[in-house]
């Protein structure tokens, strides 16, 4: 099988540095973590502290820990820096090829949704951010990895994209539309469809910022060598 992974990132209208951050790591016994962290605020202040997350997890998946550790480790860096006066959202989606399982961590205020050919699901109890309280723990959800699954999250600039124009947040039933409509393979689709979506609401304004994580589970290419492959855009 092979894994997909498209994210998509947009910053807060006029603001020139995005408070969220994303980034993708290799697991030391097989398989790949997406990452997406929002900072408290906006502006360059939220970036660093989003982009510490991220970075401190990232090192802490690549060092080996199994992901609630590397949560729980991250808040109480994030908490003793900071002192316990800057939140963070994290969510990290794992492909671990080692249990054969898909591995979600979540301290976010955003849903993760899974579909499959034979299901769907919506993670989305109620859990603190990472860095203000001091006995914290990220919900943990694991499930075993299957030909066309998808699992997508993001955070709550595309959650309450449209909320300040009209009153009204996104449409939760219109993300599921476009994941319904697409197939595994459309990772990096399914980001970009969700954030033009997020963003028409905000008439291409973003009234905060938004990130978009999508990642998928195909039945691969029998053709060798295995090429893994990574494609960015990034606009300036």
């Amino acid at each position: 099988m092979e894994v997909k992974i498209g994210m998509a990132k947009t910053s807060k209208y006029a603001t020139e540095v995005c408070g969220d951050t994303c980034d993708i790591v290799e697991r030391p016994h097989g398989g790949i973590s997406a990452i997406i962290a929002d900072g408290q605020g906006n502006g360059l202040a939220a970036h660093h502290t989003s982009s510490w997350v991220v970075n401190k997890a990232t090192q802490l998946i690549s060092d080996g820990a199994r992901d609630g550790a590397v949560a729980r480790a991250v808040h109480d860096y994030l908490y003793a820096m900071k002192d316990k006066k800057v939140s963070c959202t994290l969510t990290v989606v794992s492909a671990d090829l080692d249990t054969e399982t898909a591995v979600i961590s979540r301290n976010s205020n955003c849903p993760v949704i899974i579909r499959t050919p034979e299901y769907e699901t919506v993670y989305d109890e109620n859990v603190e951010p990472i860095g203000v309280n001091r006995h914290m723990k990220p919900l943990m959800y694991e499930v075993p990895l299957t030909a066309g699954m998808i699992i997508v999250s993001y955070t709550d600039g595309i959650a309450h994209a449209g909320k300040k124009r009209s009153g009204r947040p996104a449409e939760f039933e219109k993300i599921m539309e476009i994941v319904r409509k697409n197939e595994a393979e459309d990772a990096a689709f399914i980001a970009k469809s969700i954030m033009d979506y997020a963003l028409s609401l905000d008439a291409d304004k973003a009234s905060d910022d938004m990130t978009v994580l999508v990642m998928g589970i195909t039945d691969g290419s029998p053709s060798s060598p295995k090429i893994e492959q990574l494609e960015v855009t990034y606009p300036y």
